[in-house]
């Protein structure tokens, strides 16, 4: 769908934003899907379920031979997301934190990470609790600032990890300036962007700089919340190949059948997304415009401080909206708990509106200090707008805030 009928059918929806990538659609429902590679000449690929496959003499097998080490269910997920990444090479993993293992696991004692400050609480934990136990060094910077991210490089420095939109809290890095500052400094560290909240629909980080682009493919690229899986995609042959044998080494792989639920699930990813973004767009405006909302932040608002920033490097805006509820834990309590349509439950990305709150849930394994500096206070509430009727999503905020915030008669 180009930008033109994008904006004919969502009226300035996507005014502003880069153009949308060539061919989406089609490369989302045909790569990787040729009829031809099955005898059967099926139209979608099968589920194999075979754990190991016949090989013709000792070493002579026909591209498979243990389902771990390759599966061609998986073959066809990981070629169609390579394309839709604008990459050569993608590797499926049995979760968005298995595929952050698995990146990491390229390190060596000693090596360094930069890390946006703002990240998935899961990440979080892993550097700080896990990664630095097995002899790596791990620093957090706001990477909105190149400067400070160039001042946290250090010799030793092998990984820049960036997440953006950030989760919690909806900063918005600038991929491009920031790798090219790690690339300057030393060209052999990795620039690591988790494309989770984005999709690949609305964000191509391999061509804003970034040597991989990683997924919890349990949100937008599956988007029907039955699937754990995550996801990395390259153009770089050195990484491809270290990857591929950590693939196989550490043996966190998806399942055949998750492989084909999230192939099925990218084929109407572009609609979804727009759908999210429309429908997150009217809720956004409308939380932005209650009196019992403090403060909105959502990267299609103008009011976003890095809304230019959104519009150059993005094609559009997921559903992802995070608010302040004006009062204290006891007024968004009540806002999450008189919420109808919104399900209050952890995960993104799913065709279902969600809400949580993350100091309690999603981000309660942060260091309490370190969740007042990022500002993930007893307030703040995480809204994944899902593909429900506007008017529908739009009638559950407002009954939930007027339950948190009552009129005094």
């Amino acid at each position: 769908m180009d930008q033109n009928h994008k904006q004919d059918e969502h009226g300035d929806l996507f005014a502003g934003f880069s153009t949308a990538y060539k061919s989406f659609a089609t490369e989302a429902i045909h790569v990787g899907q040729e009829p031809e590679q099955w005898k059967s000449m099926a139209v979608v690929p099968p589920i194999s379920l075979s754990t190991t496959f016949k090989q013709l003499g000792p070493g002579n097998h026909a591209g498979f031979e243990y389902s771990r080490s390759g599966n061609p269910t998986r073959n066809c997920l990981e070629k169609a997301v390579a394309a839709l990444d604008g990459g050569k090479y993608c590797i499926a993993v049995a979760s968005g934190l298995a595929a952050t293992v698995t990146i990491t696991h390229m390190l060596k004692v000693g090596d360094g990470i930069v890390c946006m400050d703002d990240v998935y609480g899961g990440t979080n934990r892993y550097f700080q609790r896990i990664a630095v136990e097995f002899g790596l060094e791990v620093c957090f910077v706001d990477c909105t600032k190149p400067a400070e991210l160039k001042a946290a490089l250090k010799a030793n420095t092998k990984l820049l990890w960036i997440e953006t939109p950030t989760n919690p809290t909806m900063k918005v890095v600038d991929i491009e300036a920031c790798s090219e500052v790690a690339h300057e400094y030393n060209k052999d560290i990795v620039v690591v962007v988790d494309n989770t909240f984005m999709s690949a629909y609305f964000q191509r980080p391999l061509a804003l700089g970034a040597d991989i682009c990683m997924y919890s493919a349990t949100k937008y690229m599956n988007g029907h919340s039955d699937v754990v899986m995550g996801l990395a995609s390259m153009n770089r042959d050195d990484l491809y190949e270290r990857l591929k044998f950590l693939q196989n080494a550490l043996g966190c792989v998806p399942s055949p059948f998750d492989c084909f639920l999230c192939n099925r699930g990218l084929k109407t990813l572009h609609l979804r997304m727009e759908r999210h973004f429309k429908n997150a767009m009217a809720a956004a405006k409308f939380l932005e415009a209650d009196s019992r909302v403090e403060r909105v932040i959502f990267p299609g608002l103008p009011s976003h401080p890095q809304h230019d920033v959104m519009k150059r490097q993005c094609t559009g805006c997921p559903g992802m909206i995070t608010f302040y509820i004006k009062g204290q834990l006891e007024h968004a309590s009540a806002f999450l708990s008189n919420l109808k349509l919104f399900a209050i439950a952890e995960s993104l990305g799913g065709y279902e509106s969600l809400a949580e709150h993350p100091a309690l849930m999603t981000h309660a394994s942060v260091p309490e200090k370190e969740r007042v500096v990022l500002g993930i206070s007893d307030t703040l509430i995480r809204l994944s707008v899902g593909l429900e009727d506007e008017v529908d999503i739009i009638e559950d905020l407002e009954q939930a805030l007027s339950a948190a915030h009552p009129k005094k008669k």
